[in-house]
C-alpha cells in the first residue's frame, strides 16, 4: 500500500508572518487563490497569529473579509486553518468562555476547518474550551504541543549551583512530558496533534524520538511544525517523514526558509525518492511560486532574509548528480539516525538552492529567533546594546524563577523583556527584579496559567505580593466600552464579529473600525 502525506500549506500565514511581517494584503493575496484551488494542498494555514491584528493595524483590512474572501475563492479545495493561542484566542490576553465560544462560532462559519490549538505554558486548562467550542461548531481541533527545551547550564553554572547548595533542576521537557500533554489533548477530543517547534530549535534526532512516540502512542493523525532559523529545519522535516508523521507543513519556495518553514518543493523531492504520494499539483504551485515571486519584491521593505532562493521547479527543472546523491544520502542518514551527516547534507542541499545561512547566534543561545531579535531591539532603544550579552546570561534564571515557561509567543516576548529589564538593574546596582513588566507579574502570578514547574511562593510574593497562586478569573472580566460615533450616529462595533475584534484588539480595533466606517459613510455619499 503506497503511503501518503499530506501538507499543510502556512505560506499565508505563519509564512507571511515569519519571513514579512504579516504585510501581505487582500489584493495581493487575491492574486494567488486561483492557482491554490488546484494545488492540492491538504490545509491551508490562513489566519490567526498575527493576521487579525496585522491586517487591521498596518493595511486598514478588515480581518473577518480576509478570512471570507479566501473561503469564497477556495471553497472546499483545501481546508482552511488558523492559530489560535487557546484561551488567549489571537490575542495576548486571557479571555472568559463566552469570548472563546464566540471566536470559535465566528471562524468557523466564515470558513475555518481547522483550528491549531495552543497554550504558550502547555497547560492543558487553557485550551479545554476553544477545543469544546471549535468541535461544537463543527469545526476540527488541531491541539498543538509547544516544542521548547530545557535552559542550557555551564559547567560553571553546575558547580556554582552545587556549592551553594542550590543543584540545578532536572530536566522537565523530557519525551514523557510532551507524550503526556499529547495524550491528554487526546482524550479532550482532539482531531489530530502537532508537535509545533514555533523556534525551529528541535533537531532531527529529537523529532525522530517523539514522532515515533507519538505515532506508536497516539490514535489521532501527527502533525509536525518547524523553522529553518537555526538549521534544524529540513533535517528535521525530513526525520519526521523518515519516522511516520502524517502531516507537514511548510511554505512555497520563495516564501520558505530562513525563519519561516521548509519548502515544499524540497518535501516533494524527498517523497519522490522514497515513494510517499503528495497528491498535490506542482504545476499549480509553481504558478503560485511565481507570483510569489513578484509579491515578495513587493514586500522588500519587511523582508528579513533579504535573500532569494535559487529560482526553481522540480517538475522541469533538474540538478547536478552531486546534489541527487545529497537528497538519496540525507534519506539514508535519516534512516539510521545519523543526525550529523542529516543536517550535513540537507545544509548542503539547501546552500545549493541558495537558502538562507542558519541563525548561528539563535542556535547557540537556543531561544526563538524573535525572541533574540526583540531583545536586541528593546536594547538597542535604550542605548544599552552592550548589555545584551548579561540580558542573554540571565535567561535561564528569569525564566526559572517565573516556572520555567517555554519560550513561546507570548512568554517568550515576557521572558526576554524581563532579562533585559534585570540586566538593566544589575548595571544601576539595583536588585534584580526591580522594575517587573505587568506581564510578568501576571505571569509568576499565574494569570496565564499553570507553569511547568511550580513559582517559589517567597519569589510570587517578591514580584506580585501574594504568596499563593491567582490563576485567572473569568467572571471579573469587563467588556470593552463600544461608544456610538456621534459624527455617523452609530455603534462603534455594530455586530458580534466588529465586537469580537474590539475585545481582542481594543486600541488597534478602534482604530480600523472608526476610520473603517468614516471610508464607508464617505462612499455611501
Amino acid at each position: 500500500m503506497i503511503r501518503k502525506l499530506l501538507i499543510r500549506d502556512l505560506t499565508l500565514r505563519d509564512g507571511q508572518q515569519s519571513a514579512f511581517a504579516t504585510r501581505m494584503s487582500q489584493a495581493q493575496i487575491d492574486r494567488v487563490l486561483p492557482y491554490y484551488k488546484d494545488a492540492g494542498f491538504y490545509a491551508m494555514e490562513v489566519w490567526g497569529g498575527a493576521v487579525p491584528d496585522s491586517v487591521m493595524r498596518y493595511l486598514g483590512e478588515n480581518p473577518w473579509d480576509r478570512l471570507e474572501i479566501i473561503k469564497e475563492k477556495i471553497g472546499n479545495s483545501s481546508k482552511l486553518s488558523a492559530l489560535s493561542r487557546g484561551r488567549n484566542l489571537f490575542g495576548y490576553n486571557p479571555y472568559p468562555d463566552e469570548i472563546i465560544e464566540g471566536f470559535c462560532r465566528n471562524s468557523i462559519r466564515s470558513g475555518i476547518d481547522i483550528m491549531r490549538i495552543f497554550d504558550a505554558l502547555n497547560d492543558v486548562d487553557n485550551v479545554k474550551s476553544t477545543i469544546r467550542y471549535v468541535k461544537k461548531f463543527g469545526g476540527k481541533a488541531d491541539c498543538a504541543i509547544c516544542y521548547t527545551i530545557d535552559p542550557h547550564h555551564s559547567p560553571v553554572e553546575r558547580i556554582k549551583a552545587a556549592l551553594h547548595g542550590r543543584p540545578l533542576h532536572k530536566p522537565v521537557f523530557t519525551n514523557e512530558y510532551f507524550l503526556n500533554k499529547a495524550l491528554q489533548l487526546e482524550s479532550l477530543g482532539a482531531d489530530m496533534i502537532t508537535l509545533k517547534d514555533m523556534s525551529g530549535l528541535i533537531p532531527p534526532a529529537r523529532t525522530a524520538e517523539l514522532v515515533r512516540l507519538f505515532k506508536k502512542s497516539l490514535k489521532v493523525p501527527v502533525d509536525f511544525h518547524t523553522h529553518c532559523t537555526p538549521g534544524y529545519g529540513l533535517a528535521s522535516v525530513v526525520s519526521a517523514i523518515i519516522n511516520g508523521v502524517d502531516i507537514v507543513d511548510t511554505n512555497i519556495w520563495n516564501f520558505a526558509g530562513g525563519p519561516a518553514a521548509p519548502a515544499v518543493e524540497l518535501v516533494y523531492i524527498f517523497c519522490k525518492k522514497l515513494g510517499i504520494e503528495l497528491d498535490l499539483d506542482m504545476d499549480a504551485i509553481a504558478k503560485i511560486n511565481k507570483e510569489l515571486l513578484t509579491i515578495r519584491k513587493e514586500l522588500s521593505a519587511f523582508d528579513t532574509a533579504k535573500k532569494f532562493p535559487r529560482p526553481f521547479n522540480p517538475v522541469e527543472d533538474s540538478f547536478p548528480a552531486e546534489i541527487d546523491r545529497f537528497f538519496n544520502d540525507a534519506i539514508e542518514a535519516a534512516r539510521k539516525d545519523k543526525e550529523d551527516d542529516l543536517l550535513l547534507y540537507c545544509r548542503a542541499i539547501e546552500e545549493y538552492f541558495d537558502f538562507p545561512e542558519p541563525n548561528e547566534l539563535v542556535k547557540k543561545a537556543q531561544i526563538p529567533g524573535g525572541m533574540y531579535t526583540n531583545m536586541v531591539a528593546q536594547l538597542k532603544q535604550l542605548g544599552q546594546i552592550d548589555l545584551l550579552e548579561k540580558a542573554m546570561s540571565l535567561i535561564p534564571q528569569v525564566r526559572m524563577d517565573a516556572g520555567l515557561p517555554p519560550l513561546v509567543t507570548p512568554t517568550s516576548q515576557i521572558i526576554g523583556a524581563q532579562a533585559v529589564s534585570c540586566a538593566l538593574d544589575e548595571l544601576k546596582g539595583r536588585p534584580m527584579y526591580s522594575n517587573p513588566s505587568n506581564q510578568f507579574i501576571a505571569l509568576v502570578k499565574g494569570e496565564y496559567g499553570k507553569t511547568p514547574i511550580p513559582v517559589d511562593p517567597a519569589f510570587r510574593l517578591k514580584i506580585t505580593g501574594v504568596q499563593n497562586e491567582v490563576p485567572y478569573d473569568g467572571s471579573h472580566y469587563v467588556m470593552q466600552e463600544n461608544p456610538v460615533l456621534e459624527d455617523l450616529d452609530v455603534l462603534l462595533a455594530e455586530n458580534e464579529k466588529e465586537i469580537l475584534l474590539l475585545e481582542l484588539f481594543p486600541t488597534v480595533a478602534r482604530t480600523f473600525l472608526t476610520k473603517w466606517k468614516e471610508q464607508k459613510a464617505r462612499s455611501n455619499v
